[in-house]
């Protein structure tokens, strides 16, 4: 069995092993047993960081979001204030991120749809995310403020398909990073559609 850690220097060992075996094997090897055994700790170790398999996959999906939120806000303080600048780099953080953490960021949330506290947590993530973007691109858009913070939501719903189809070898990094871009200039720059003249009343 593993030595005594300490319990925040054991929690990090836990989730980098159950990240092993996510990217070797997959979610479905995934349980605290297994972890338990390749992490060579008894298996009331994992139970009492995690307590169930859901757990552990929250956290350890909450582990690569938080790494990426930070990676982001590192990319920020170097940033020019331009849009078109801002956006490349938005862009290029979230795919790096993405790139860095490899496919099981994805996996994860796939094996654990509809479960409530993932869900939970996915719209927390969310919201931070939208908070973070619509901070940073308010003072570099024309748009009013509400309209940006909305077009945010929309920002980063088209972020998480692109590196998903990224992760899944559909298209390039560099394509996703330049689409990514594009659609935030376009979208924070373009003013709101009249609904009424498009579609009519009614």
């Amino acid at each position: 069995m593993s030595k005594k850690m300490p319990k925040a220097a054991r929690r990090a060992q836990l989730l980098e092993t159950a990240r092993r075996i996510v990217r070797e094997s997959g979610t479905d090897a995934l349980s605290l047993g297994t972890l338990a055994e390749r992490a060579g700790v008894s298996k009331p170790i994992t139970y009492t960081h995690f307590e169930t398999r859901s757990g552990l996959m929250i956290a350890l999906y909450k582990q690569i979001n938080d790494q990426q939120v930070q990676a982001t806000l590192d990319v920020l303080e170097q940033t020019p204030s331009s849009l078109e600048h801002t956006a490349g780099h938005l862009a290029q953080a979230y795919m790096d991120c993405h790139e860095a953490v490899g496919p099981e960021f994805h996996a994860i949330a796939a094996a654990l749809k509809g479960d409530a506290k993932m869900e939970a947590y996915q719209a927390l993530m969310i919201d931070e995310y939208v908070d973070l973007y619509a901070k940073v691109l308010i003072p570099l858009s024309p748009l009013p403020d509400a309209d940006v913070r909305r077009r945010s939501v929309a920002v980063i719903g088209a972020a998480d398909a692109l590196s998903g189809a990224m992760a899944k070898g559909r298209l390039s990094k560099q394509e996703a990073v330049a689409e990514l871009a594009s659609l935030m200039i376009v979208w924070l720059t373009a003013p709101a559609i009249d609904t009424v003249s498009v579609f009519g009343e009614g």
